[in-house]
């Protein structure tokens, strides 16, 4: 398949990253941190990434999952991190392969597929936490990015953490390997799918948010226009709704990144 990406802020300035390698294309969403971490997202999303990539370049047939436990388990490793104190990333692979496209969703990424399907884990967000919901009541009614809202994602990361990698949970990339067996995984026909489109949630939400979302249109996107696409998004951000009223959001701007996979 034929892969068109596009970014921003760029990937080197980015907490999102993304991997392409001969037969998959790999997205990933460093969390950001409202409560201290030994390492940035971005560091973690970039050495887990680039642990994928290398793995299923050197064997493009490996079990998803398998590459992803040992993934978590090196980055853990390698920057010396503890469960509930570390950053945290979202995971979404696609591969081709055989006529086919294995799908990995760990996190809130989204997979957009022809006819509007819609395909994210949204575990995280059916916690339903008490935090969540005050800093969204507080946005719609006009008390935008103050020290409040500040406070009560702080907040909501120490609850969120009680709830990470735990059964009736959610599960996202962090130090424990056996976050990679609770992923979502889809097998799709390529013959039943000429396309996909993975995006962050800071990219589809805003798209989706503010009506850009004729994913057919984009589908026949250069890079170049993917990122106009995005920065039509920041500018609403900014100039719009720099309040979050109109789309409440935990950021006033959030890393946007979007990967067409087409036949």
């Amino acid at each position: 398949m034929r892969v068109t990406t596009a970014q921003l802020p760029p990937m080197e300035e980015s907490a999102d990253k993304i991997f392409v390698t001969p037969h998959a294309v790999i997205l990933l969403d460093g969390a950001s941190a409202f409560v201290p971490v030994p390492v940035p997202a971005s560091a973690y999303a970039d050495y887990l990434g680039r642990f994928l990539a290398d793995a299923l370049t050197s064997d493009p047939a490996a079990d998803l999952q398998e590459i992803l436990a040992e993934g978590i388990k090196a980055t853990a490793a390698h920057y010396d991190l503890k469960a509930g104190e570390s950053p945290s990333s979202t995971v979404t692979i696609a591969r081709e392969r055989d006529e086919h496209l294995d799908l990995l969703l760990l996190g809130d990424n989204t997979v957009i597929l022809p006819g509007g399907e819609i395909l994210t884990d949204d575990r995280i967000d059916r916690l339903d936490l008490e935090p969540r919901r005050k800093y969204r009541e507080r946005l719609a009614a006009g008390h935008g990015y103050d020290d409040e809202h500040g406070r009560l994602l702080g907040e909501l990361q120490t609850q969120q953490a009680l709830y990470r990698n735990r059964p009736g949970g959610y599960w996202i990339a962090e130090t424990d390997p056996d976050a990679a067996q609770h992923a979502v995984t889809v097998k799709l026909s390529l013959a039943e799918r000429s396309w996909i489109i993975l995006a962050t949630d800071g990219a589809y939400n805003t798209i989706a948010g503010i009506g850009l979302d004729d994913w057919d249109r984009h589908v026949r996107s250069t890079s170049e226009q993917l990122r106009v696409v995005l920065e039509h998004c920041h500018r609403w951000e900014c100039e719009i709704d720099d309040d979050g009223y109109r789309l409440p959001r935990a950021k006033r701007h959030d890393d946007k990144s979007l990967a067409i996979l087409r036949r």
